[in-house]
This record gives C-alpha cells, structure tokens and sequence, in this order.
C-alpha cells in the first residue's frame, strides 16, 4: 500500500516537471515568436520606406527631366521663368510661385499669377518682401522656412503667418548668389519635403540659365 502511494507520488511529482517543462517551452517559443514578428514588421516598414523613397526619387528624375526638356531653346529671361513657374506648379498644385533676382543694388521680383491663388488679395506674401529681406535670404543660400523669413524681418502677423506655408529655395551658380525662388500656398495644404526635393533637384539647371541669359544681356548692352 505504501509502495502504491510513493509511486504515485513520484508519477505526480514526474507530471508536474513535464508540465512545468511545457510551460517553459511554450513560453520560450511564444517569445521567439514576438521577436520574430517585431523584426518582420521591422523589415516590412524599411522595405515599404525604401520603396516610398525609390519611388519619390524616380518622380523627382521624371520632373528634372521633363523640365529640362521644356527650357531647351528658351532664350528670353521671362519665358523660361515663366515656363519654370508653371512647371513648378504642375508639381505643387494651388502654390504661388514668385522669382527674385538679385541685381547689383536691388532686385527684380517675377510673379506669375497661380490658378488658384490663395486669397491674400493686397496683402500677398510677395509684397512684403523689402530689399533688406531679399538681401539677407540671397546671403544665407538655403532653403529658409517662414520662421526663417521671419528671422531676417519678414514683417507679417502671427494670424497671417498661420494661414500661410512658405518656403524661399536659393538659385546660384559656383557660390554666387543670383536670388530665389519663394513658393507658398495655404497651410491647409501643407508644402511636403518630397515636393520641395523636386524643385531643388532642378535649381542648379534654371540657375545656370538665368546666369547665362544675364551674362548674354550684358554683353549685349
């Protein structure tokens, strides 16, 4: 009788172990298991940025070709910026587009009017752009945000900088300043890094244009 008992303790005690084993097992694997998922998802999300950034790259190649392939016999300054404008706007629906070039003691301001322009009406964006504020964007040769602009004495209200997203994209040549470009449209419509990639993609060629067309019309002069 007590023979029976310890073998029955024993076989209790031999379940036990096997269960506890098991449990360790399945934990072990239930673990394995959430790392491995981790790292699919891990992997699935680099895959899904690299395909988004491969394919915002091929869009940003198709736009500088195309819009090189537009400046192609272009020799009049306000038709290839005029051309330039509406491609840009092509790419960056409902944005004003305004061109500043610099000139020795001031500055030319080449506007052309966007389809859907924000309703600024007098009060435009363009309009208080000064010579010192031209001058002090052309000098820093960045891209400058509006808290940038604003920096360098953009006079503007805080309700009206609200309502606005705007950027400045510098055009040079070999260092040399010759101005920029200012691109804005409202804030409902927020401008996108990968939009303004694409028109940065393209300044160099419109720059050596536009130094190409001056150097031209000195000589001419």
């Amino acid at each position: 009788m007590a023979s029976d008992l310890i073998v029955e303790d024993q076989k209790l005690m031999g379940d036990t172990q096997q269960y506890r084993r098991v449990r360790l097992l399945v934990k072990k694997l239930n673990r394995e298991r959430k790392k491995q998922a981790k790292k699919i998802d891990i992997l699935c999300n680099d895959l899904i940025a690299a395909q988004r950034e491969f394919i915002n790259r091929l869009n940003a190649i198709s736009f500088a070709a195309h819009f090189y392939e537009s400046m192609i016999g272009i020799t009049d300054l306000g038709k290839l910026l005029y051309t330039a404008s509406k491609l840009i706007k092509d790419e960056l629906p409902d944005a004003n587009v305004t061109f500043f070039l610099r000139q020795a003691d001031s500055f030319e301001l080449h506007m052309f009017e966007s389809s859907k322009p924000i309703t600024f009406e007098k009060n435009r964006l363009e309009n208080r752009f000064g010579a010192e504020l031209v001058e002090n964007i052309c000098r820093s040769k960045k891209v400058c945000t509006l808290d940038d602009m604003f920096a360098m004495g953009l006079e503007y209200s805080l309700i009206e900088l609200s309502k606005v997203s705007a950027v400045t994209i510098p055009l040079g040549e070999l260092g040399q300043s010759l101005g920029f470009i200012l691109i804005y449209r409202s804030s409902d419509n927020q401008l996108a890094a990968h939009e303004l990639t694409r028109v940065c993609v393209i300044t160099r060629g419109l720059s050596r244009a536009i130094q190409a067309y001056q150097v031209l019309l000195r000589s001419a002069d």
